[in-house]
Order: structure tokens, then C-alpha cells, then sequence
């Protein structure tokens, strides 16, 4: 008969470990979770920011295109005349441009032979604004579309003749379109962008 004390003993997880194992389980678990969310939230502020980036590139190049197409031809506003190109400020110190463009002569609508057009900044979002026409009636309103959201602030300014740049157009004795427009864009985080566009 064998001794009983010859048996090897069954050993198992005694309580002390098991608490251990889950306390590194569970450290384990937060801690992966935070990677995930830390990951999932960078994914989304560089998906916002690339979509800010790519909202702000299809203004430039809309306001670009726009502006190639300048006319210098004055518009009638019921019974007063404005400029061909118009630039001011307004109360706030942000620039308002209007100016008259052309239509495409492959476009069978009211705007193909010209338009009034404007850009404008406020309670900080950038308009383009769209006269229905040229010529127009005094109380006429343009439709207007927002572009670009998060600007604090936007300066105008137009290139003369003698190479200065000047924050109103247009100017005595210059042509009726300024030589260049240059933009300045501050966003509400901080960045600046400034572009410069040619014109003649």
C-alpha cells in the first residue's frame, strides 16, 4: 500500500494571484482603451483639419478663378453707376470686393453675359454673393453662398500702377481693375494666409 505522503500535491491559483492577474488584466484593458481613444480622436482632428484645409484651397482658387474674369465695365444700380471693381471696408475692418465679371458664352443662363459678384466676410464666415445680373435694380439682393467658416478677420488690398498697395479701388487716375489683389485670411486658430492674386 503506498504511503499517502508520496502523492504530489495539486497546486492552484490561490486568491492572492488570481487578484493580481485580474489587476494587470484590468491595468491592461485601460490602458488599450486609452490608446484606441487617444487614436480615435487624433483620427478625427486631422480629418477636420484636412477638411478646413481643402474648404480653404477651394475658396482661394474660386475667388482665383473669379477674379481672372473681371470686367471693367461699370454697373447701373437703378439710377447711380458703380465701379467696375469695388473695393472697400467695412465697419469691422474686413474687406468687401465687388466687381463685375464675365459669363461664358457656352452657359444659356441670366449671368452668361456678366455678372456682379462679391465676396465679403461676416460673423466669421466668407460669402460669395451673386447679383442676378450687371445692371440691376437699386433694391436688388444677391444670393448669396457661404465658403469657409473660422475666419477672424480679412484684409483686401489692390496692386496700382506704381507698384503700392492700396486697401480701397477704385483709385484716381488708375485703370478701372487693380493690377493684382492680394488676401490676407486669419483664422480663428491662429494661422495667417495670404495669397496674391494677378490680375492683369
Amino acid at each position: 500500500m503506498k504511503d499517502a505522503r508520496c502523492k504530489r500535491p495539486q497546486h492552484g491559483f490561490t486568491l492572492v494571484e488570481l487578484l493580481i492577474a485580474l489587476a494587470i488584466l484590468g491595468l491592461l484593458s485601460v490602458l488599450g482603451y486609452r490608446a484606441i481613444a487617444a487614436l480615435a480622436t487624433s483620427e478625427t482632428r486631422l480629418a477636420e483639419e484636412a477638411e478646413r484645409w481643402r474648404t480653404l484651397d477651394h475658396l482661394f482658387a474660386r475667388l482665383e478663378a473669379d477674379c481672372r474674369a473681371a470686367q471693367p465695365r461699370d454697373v447701373r444700380t437703378g439710377e447711380a453707376t458703380e465701379p467696375a471693381w469695388l473695393g472697400s471696408i467695412d465697419d469691422a475692418g474686413n474687406g468687401v470686393l465687388r466687381f463685375s465679371r464675365a459669363g461664358s458664352e457656352f452657359v444659356l443662363e441670366p449671368g452668361a453675359a456678366g455678372q456682379r459678384i462679391g465676396y465679403r466676410l461676416r460673423d466669421g464666415v466668407i460669402d460669395v454673393m451673386y447679383w442676378p445680373g450687371l445692371d440691376q435694380p437699386a433694391n436688388a439682393t444677391p444670393v448669396i453662398y457661404p465658403l469657409a467658416t473660422g475666419v477672424a478677420s480679412m484684409r483686401l488690398s489692390y496692386l496700382d500702377s506704381r507698384g503700392g498697395w492700396r486697401d480701397r479701388w477704385p483709385v484716381f487716375g488708375e485703370p478701372k481693375v487693380p493690377r493684382a489683389l492680394r488676401i490676407d485670411v486669419h483664422l480663428g486658430s491662429g494661422d495667417v494666409i495670404e495669397r496674391w492674386l494677378a490680375l492683369q
